[in-house]
Parts: C-alpha cells; sequence; structure tokens
C-alpha cells in the first residue's frame, strides 16, 4: 500500500510540478512585467525556459525530470503575464480583441504539435528518445521568443508611465498611424493614455490590495477569480489532463487510437478558437460567453449519461456516442474560454493594475489546475461517472454567475473600458474626481475627440447635479440625472447595447 500510495505522490508531482513553478514565480512576474517592460520580461522568462529544457532533455532520474518541469514553470510565468499585455496594448484599437482572443487560441498550435509528436514517440518503447524528442521541441518556440522579441514595438503605455512619451509615439505613429506621429488617432491614443497613467499615478504606489480597494476593482476580480476556476473547473481537465482515463472509460484500450483521437481533437479545437476569435468584437463577449456555458451544460450532461451507460451497460453504442460529446463539447468550451479567457481579463483592468490583475488570474488557474490534477485521477478511479455530476452542478453556477456578472466590453478603448466598470459614482466618488481631471485636461488641450470631451464633461456635471438637493436642481439637471442611472444601472444586460 505505501509503495502505491508513493508512486501516486510521484505521479501527481511530475504533473503538477510545473504548475506549481509557475505559482511560486508569479506574484514576482509583474514586478518584472512593470519594472523592466514587457519585452524584457518575455526575454527572462524564455531564458529560464531554456534553462529548464536543456535539464530535462538530460536528465537522469526522475528527481532530475520534476526539477527541470518546475524550472519551465517557473519561467513560463514571466512569459504568459507580459506576453498578453504586450499584445493588448499595442494592437491598432479596432483589432484590439480580434488579436488578443487569437493570442490564446494559439495554444493549440502547441497542443497539436505535442499531441502528434507523442502519436509518433509513443512507437519507440523502450528507448529514452520518446520522451528526450518530446522535450527538445519545447525549445523551439522559446527559442523564437528570445530572439524575435527585440523585433516587436515596446508597449506605448508601459513607454508613458516611464516618461517616454517620444517613444511611445513613435510606436502609435507607426503601428497606428501609417508612419505619422501626428495622425489624429495617435494625437487621441496618446493623450487618452496619458491621462489615464497620470490619474492613476496621482493615486500612489499600487500594491496587491489595490485589486480590492475599490468598487470597480472589485467587480473585475470577482470576474476574474471566477474566469480562473471556470477555465479548469468546467469538466475541460478530464480530457486536457486525464484523456487516457477518460477513454478507457468507454472501451477505447489501445494506445494508438487514444493518441489519434487526441490529435485530431486539438485540431477540432484550434479550429472553433481561432473561429470564435474572429467573431468577437461582432458578436460580443457576453453572448459568446453565455452561449459557451450554455452549449456545455447541455453537452455535458448528455456525455455524463453516456459515459453512466457504459459503464452500467458496456453498450458500445453509447461508449461512440462519448467521444462525440467529448468533440461537442470542447466545441462549445472553446469559443469563450480559449479566445477570451486573456482578452477580456486583461481589457477590464486599468494599466496601473493590469500585470498584477492578470497574475491574479494565472494564479487562480494554477491553483484549479493543482486541485484538478490531484483530485481528478484519485475521484475516477474510485467513483467513475459519477464524479462528472459535479462538473454537471458547477457548470450551471457558472451560467447562472456569467449571466448576473459578466458585462458587454465591445467597441471600447481599454481607458473606456476602465469607466465602464469604475462609472458607478454613488458608489465610487474617486471615479468623478478622475473624470474631472481628464476634462479639464482635454480642454486644455483641444486635442483629443470633442465628442468624447463633451460626453466626459456632460458625465461629470451630472453628477454634481445628482449631489444637490432635488430643489436646487433645474428640470434639465433632474432628466440628465435619470439618463445617467438609467445607463449605469448595475445590470449587465442593461449595458449590453
Amino acid at each position: 500500500m505505501m509503495i502505491t500510495s508513493d508512486r501516486r505522490l510521484e505521479t501527481g508531482l511530475l504533473t503538477n510540478v510545473q504548475n506549481i513553478g509557475g505559482l511560486i514565480a508569479l506574484p514576482f512576474a509583474p514586478l518584472v512585467t512593470d519594472g523592466l517592460g514587457r519585452r524584457k520580461a518575455m526575454f527572462v522568462g524564455g531564458t529560464i525556459m531554456l534553462g529548464g529544457v536543456v535539464l530535462q532533455v538530460q536528465s537522469l532520474d526522475v528527481a532530475q525530470f520534476i526539477l527541470a518541469r518546475g524550472m519551465i514553470g517557473f519561467g513560463i510565468a514571466f512569459s504568459v503575464n507580459a506576453a498578453p499585455l504586450l499584445i493588448t496594448e499595442v494592437a491598432y484599437p479596432t483589432q484590439r480583441s480580434t488579436i488578443t482572443a487569437m493570442y490564446n487560441s494559439m495554444w493549440y498550435v502547441g497542443s497539436i504539435v505535442s499531441a502528434w509528436t507523442t502519436f509518433g514517440t509513443f512507437r519507440m518503447a523502450g528507448s529514452s528518445w520518446s520522451w528526450r524528442i518530446p522535450s527538445v521541441l519545447q525549445a523551439l518556440p522559446t527559442l523564437l521568443q528570445c530572439t524575435l522579441i527585440w523585433f516587436c514595438p515596446e508597449s506605448p503605455r508601459w513607454l508613458i508611465s516611464k516618461g517616454r512619451d517620444r517613444e511611445a509615439k513613435e510606436v502609435l505613429g507607426k503601428y497606428h498611424g501609417n508612419g505619422d506621429i501626428n495622425h489624429p488617432l495617435v494625437e487621441y491614443e496618446y493623450n487618452e493614455i496619458k491621462e489615464a497613467i497620470e490619474v492613476e499615478e496621482e493615486l500612489g504606489q499600487i500594491s496587491w490590495l489595490a485589486l480590492f480597494r475599490t468598487p470597480g476593482n472589485r467587480r473585475r476580480m470577482r470576474i476574474i477569480i471566477a474566469l480562473g476556476f471556470f477555465c479548469q473547473w468546467s469538466g475541460n481537465g478530464l480530457v486536457s489532463y486525464y484523456i487516457n482515463l477518460i477513454l478507457e472509460g468507454v472501451g477505447i484500450k489501445a494506445a494508438g487510437t487514444k493518441t489519434l483521437i487526441n490529435g485530431v481533437l486539438q485540431i477540432w479545437n484550434f479550429a472553433m478558437a481561432l473561429s470564435s476569435a474572429l467573431f468577437v468584437e461582432r458578436v460580443g463577449r457576453r453572448k459568446i460567453f453565455l452561449a459557451s456555458n450554455a452549449g456545455m451544460l447541455l453537452v455535458f450532461s448528455a456525455w455524463t449519461v453516456t459515459s453512466a451507460l457504459f459503464q452500467e451497460t458496456a453498450s458500445r453504442v453509447a461508449g461512440n456516442i462519448t467521444i462525440v460529446m467529448i468533440f461537442l463539447y470542447y466545441g462549445f468550451y472553446d469559443i469563450a474560454y480559449t479566445p477570451l479567457l486573456v482578452a477580456y481579463a486583461v481589457e477590464i483592468l486599468p494599466f496601473r493594475i493590469r500585470a498584477k490583475g492578470f497574475a491574479v488570474l494565472s494564479i487562480t488557474i494554477n491553483i484549479a489546475l493543482i486541485f484538478n490534477q490531484y483530485v481528478t485521477p484519485v475521484a475516477l478511479d474510485k467513483i467513475g461517472w459519477k464524479y462528472y455530476l459535479f462538473y454537471v452542478g458547477f457548470l450551471a453556477f457558472e451560467l447562472g454567475f456569467i449571466f448576473l456578472y459578466l458585462w458587454e466590453t465591445k467597441g471600447r478603448t481599454l481607458e473606456q473600458t476602465a469607466v465602464l466598470f469604475d462609472g458607478e459614482p454613488t458608489e465610487d466618488d474617486l471615479f468623478v474626481e478622475e473624470l474631472s481631471v481628464a476634462a479639464r485636461r482635454r480642454e486644455s488641450r483641444k486635442i483629443a475627440s470633442p465628442e468624447r470631451a463633451i460626453t466626459v464633461e456632460r458625465r461629470v456635471e451630472v453628477f454634481h447635479a445628482s449631489k444637490r438637493p432635488e430643489s436646487q436642481a433645474s428640470t434639465s439637471d433632474m432628466y440628465e440625472m435619470k439618463s445617467w442611472q438609467n445607463w449605469e444601472g448595475t445590470s449587465p444586460r442593461s449595458r449590453e447595447n
């Protein structure tokens, strides 16, 4: 019994150590991302990963292999914290959501390479190259990252935060203004970014507690922490990490058949995620999340039924239908939780807390993964298909949460999205102060969009009117107050359009 227990612990550690390494690094990753810049943070992460790959390839025992995987996870945390921020902050405004959604969808490119590599190397039974070849291939994308990152621009928002305004305008001019740093869009973006950062800097040093200090930030963290758990506790972890057990549970024993199904599934996942990424801005985030969660709930319920039928009756038909359910389930999962998990989380975070807020998402995901990878194999072994019932219940909870709390953000710049979450004056007076400062600066510069400046000033004036006794407010004031309150109602459904 002791040998079995030790073996299970070793297997769990082999599976989890990369997540544990990432969890250890995540508190430090935002410091590097904000301190050195997005590009240098990715280079630091890539360098650490390369060291881990070298250690893993020439491993002589399990202990060295585990240490190498932990080192790779430690490096990944730095790269993953910086990369989506860089993409989001550099992307052209109307293309930002699509490009950021495509970024996370590229995860399946690595998954496809991994699945089809192991499809070939599993036939090399008895040779250490059956695991060394997949290990070596890990170095290729990391080498490309460490080399090509220096050909990418630095984030203009990070440059402005460090007082390097000229460089920021050159980046904006090159990528958003066809090389013209005086292009109207460049001027507008530059001033909007600078004003937002100046207001945030007036608040002083941003600590981890700042993520929960204001109502707007608590709204963000509620969504981000929930999405971190949802993306791992929706049932997807069953196939992602234990497809071998799942397929054996429906009668598929041949290693070649299992690796073939896994390889085809990864191609299907990539196609669905990339297709959804192309329609993010047209359809909207909220509708996609709702469709995804509703679809997962229905299909996973059917998956549970067919798995139960097979395990109780050994029905070959039930086993085949289960395979179809797995593909359908992942289709619904992929349209939201692959492309939008990162894109939505990054865009709802203001610049000053973006790196720390995104680290919270990564920490939540790692905690959920560690739980999954220790609990899932034991649960499948002990109670079989009945373990699926937990996910059915949790998927129902997810759908209710998304319906109530996830707000639509399409058609907004990063700075305008911040207003959406901080824009309830009766609960967050700091927002009114920020709007007042921003409005005065726009008026003094006479550069930014006149329509937007008028809108901001109008909202500030409406709020001030709402603070006066009704007897002192004009009819026009009262009408504007009601219009503002109606638009800024707490229900996300009222904001969607």
